[in-house]
């Protein structure tokens, strides 16, 4: 039971890493921070172990550097290894080749077998490839709610297009409205000065007729 939680949370940081095997000639490509500056260091010789299981697991790489010998061990899994790349294989018995530290020049030499080099260094991507499909549907989707959202915008400017239009022409009611009330008062106040000059005339001639009247009755 532990052994499957504790693979489930290892699992996230598994590198898809070519099988390395004692006797191979690898080439390790190692990121290199200096600073601000990052760089990759290649660290090419022969694999002495193969250690661990999992994230834990190492490779120990031997190589001879101006007639010294140098080792380093390596994480499998370490995210600061860029590539590792498997040169040659060799035919070897053992799973620790400690002999190889006593010899030197040709003896030092594996006999290598026949290995297929694409197949080995050719490591498919599941992971990345889920990535990539998972950014494509997020992509997808987040192209359809941008067009759901397009659509809803547009409906949002037609309907207050409509609602403008609406306004408008309530507006332009409202002033033919106003338009005509403003005739009605003007020909009410027009009959209501005609009437009231009407009148003014009438008392001007009643006036006229009544001193016509009294001149001739003084006449008299």
């Amino acid at each position: 039971m532990n052994t499957n939680i504790l693979s489930k949370v290892e699992k996230p940081y598994l590198k898809n890493v070519p099988e390395l095997r004692p006797g191979d000639t690898v080439r390790v490509h190692q990121k290199i921070k200096e600073g601000n500056k990052e760089r990759v260091q290649v660290f090419e010789g022969v694999v002495l172990k193969v250690k661990g299981s999992g994230i834990r697991s190492t490779f120990l790489v031997r190589k001879i550097s101006f007639g010294v010998g140098v080792e380093k061990s390596f994480p499998l899994h370490s995210p600061n290894i860029a590539k590792i790349e498997v040169k040659k294989r060799a035919q070897v018995r053992q799973a620790y080749l400690t002999y190889l530290r006593d010899l030197q020049g040709k003896s030092a030499r594996l006999k290598e077998k026949g290995f297929d080099a694409l197949a080995v260094n050719v490591v498919d991507e599941p992971e990345e490839e889920a990535k990539d499909a998972e950014i494509t549907e997020l992509s997808e989707d987040q192209l359809a709610e941008a067009e759901a959202e397009e659509v809803s915008i547009e409906e949002v400017e037609k309907a207050e297009e409509k609602q403008a239009e609406a306004e408008d022409k309530k507006d332009e009611d409202s002033e033919d409205v106003d338009h005509q009330v403003d005739e009605i008062e003007e020909t009410e106040a027009g009959i209501e000065k005609a009437e009231a000059d009407q009148e003014k005339e009438k008392s001007t001639e009643g006036e006229n007729a009544e001193k016509v009247s009294e001149e001739v009755a003084e006449e008299k």
